[in-house]
């Protein structure tokens, strides 16, 4: 049983709860995918950045493909098979991400869906998971350990790096949709 309605065609918006930016998000499910498509403008470390992603899941939301490009022509194409082995543009293992079933996008309140909805919260109230993370800086992807735990029924969960350095209470909608990222994002 998901808390969550079946994956359907809608768009969403955050914005950054500091300084100016924007994400915009469309999800569509496409045959046996579930595609996510966005744009975010912002700035980190005042140095300001536009990304455009594309993220592919199956209908388990176990991410398959991640494309990532700026507009000053930065590019990262990153491949899974589904079960936390992933391979480069190249089609090179990159086995230091082995395990890793979700991505984390700085500076993107969609990716927390990707373990909300992959999850299977019938059978556990917290998951600790390692994520492939991306900062949008350098695009160069780190190994982050996280930890949500199921909080509210299904529409409120904790996000928490399993290092202690940050941590939210974040609420979701139906589509498992993130609508308020405290201190980061707000959804408009």
């Amino acid at each position: 049983m998901t808390p969550f309605a079946p994956p359907r065609r809608c768009l969403a918006r955050w914005r950054p709860e500091r300084g100016e930016g924007l994400e915009h998000l469309t999800l569509n499910p496409e045959g046996a995918e579930v595609l996510a498509r966005g744009v975010v403008i912002g700035a980190r470390g005042g140095e300001p950045y536009g990304v455009d992603y594309t993220i592919a899941c199956d209908r388990r939301w176990r991410v398959r493909s991640l494309d990532l490009g700026t507009t000053d022509g930065m590019a990262l194409s990153l491949r899974s098979d589904g079960e936390g082995a992933w391979r480069n543009h190249d089609g090179r293992a990159l086995s230091e991400f082995d395990g890793c079933l979700d991505i984390d996008l700085a500076g993107s309140a969609f990716t927390n869906t990707l373990p909300i909805r992959r999850l299977d919260w019938t059978s556990r109230r917290t998951s600790e998971i390692a994520v492939l993370y991306v900062p949008f800086d350098r695009f160069v992807p780190v190994r982050d350990e996280q930890r949500y735990t199921r909080l509210d029924g299904g529409r409120l969960f904790r996000y928490e790096a399993v290092d202690r350095s940050f941590g939210a209470d974040l609420p979701v909608d139906e589509d498992g949709l993130v609508l308020d990222y405290p201190t980061l994002f707000r959804r408009i």
